[in-house]
């Protein structure tokens, strides 16, 4: 068995702080846009034309330096305090919003919590960043690959069996990919009736909870030991070679789902149309398996064919 985590970049825009800010800006007044009626008066004021020309002096900027993007940011929350306490004046008079609306603004009330703690404690962490109005289920995945340090999007786990794809884990959080090797292990067991008789993956997998449940089932788990290496110790490097040479199936996988198969880029909005999108991209790969088995078919039996025919006119002749 061959396991291997990778992520799926979600479709949206790379997330900055103070665009990030602007687009929950122009949300928050769209819902006071809907929540308001001629019938009760002048609307409230919320200078949404300063507020855009203020964005866009710092967007077009071609250097930001930090002091200039704190000070944008102070102003978007500025500008954002007062559209939401403008919103909450509209709900207590009883007024109400669609459900979808409603949800909206609860993702733009918790954006603004939590660029107003990162603006005042002078940080840029927060524990369940939003990174996206439109996706509030997106998180950042931190990969540290070259190029893409970090991806926004779904990280998943894969298992690779006698060249067939399963998708073993699937979130939209980030998770140690090491914690759900035994659960992949135990999967293999009810499906087959036996543990696998070797786990090829990478380092990550290789924590001591893993090797010792590994060798109380009798599973070889690819790789050096932990630690130092023993004087004593003597590695078969012809056997890690064909085992880094045989887990390159899996990276193959990866690169064919998301070059041909949809994976590359989900477009998808909502949280279970993404998780579809991912789940068929596997369930493609699959299908391109059974695709090349049968052209591989087609093609012999029309050899033969070919062959026959051939020895019917040497005969005939």
């Amino acid at each position: 068995m061959i396991v291997d985590a990778t992520c799926a970049p979600s479709n949206i825009r790379y997330p900055q702080d103070v665009s990030l800010l602007n687009e929950a800006r122009e949300n928050a007044e769209t819902l006071l846009d809907v929540l308001h009626d001629p019938a009760d008066g002048k609307k409230p004021r919320t200078y949404r034309k300063r507020a855009r020309k203020d964005y866009l002096k710092y967007t077009r900027c071609r250097k930001h330096t930090a002091k200039m993007t704190r000070k944008v940011i102070g102003k978007q929350l500025t500008y954002l305090r007062r559209d939401l306490n403008a919103i909450n004046g509209k709900l207590s008079l009883g007024k109400n919003l669609p459900s979808r609306q409603t949800e909206r603004l609860d993702t733009i009330r918790a954006v603004y919590e939590q660029q107003k703690y990162m603006y005042d404690n002078r940080t840029h962490s927060v524990p369940d960043r939003i990174v996206s109005v439109s996706q509030p289920f997106v998180r950042p995945i931190v990969r540290g690959k070259a190029g893409k340090p970090v991806e926004f999007g779904a990280k998943l786990d894969i298992s690779v069996v006698d060249g067939w794809t399963r998708l073993e884990c699937c979130s939209f959080d980030a998770y140690n990919e090491a914690g759900n090797l035994r659960e992949m292990t135990e999967r293999f067991r009810a499906r087959e009736g036996h543990y696998p008789s070797r786990i090829l993956a990478d380092k990550i997998y290789r924590d001591r909870e893993n090797l010792s449940y590994c060798k109380a089932h009798g599973i070889r788990l690819s790789g050096p030991a932990l630690g130092r290496p023993k004087k004593s110790e003597t590695r078969d490097k012809a056997q890690d070679y064909r085992d880094e040479c045989e887990r390159v199936e899996v990276e193959r996988r990866f690169t064919l789902a998301k070059r041909k198969c949809g994976m590359g880029l989900v477009t998808a909005k909502l949280r279970e149309t993404a998780a579809h999108v991912i789940a068929m991209s596997v369930l493609v790969l699959n299908l391109r398996k059974i695709q090349r088995a049968l052209l591989r078919m087609l093609a012999y039996l029309l050899e033969i064919l070919a062959q026959n025919k051939n020895w019917a006119l040497v005969q005939w002749t």
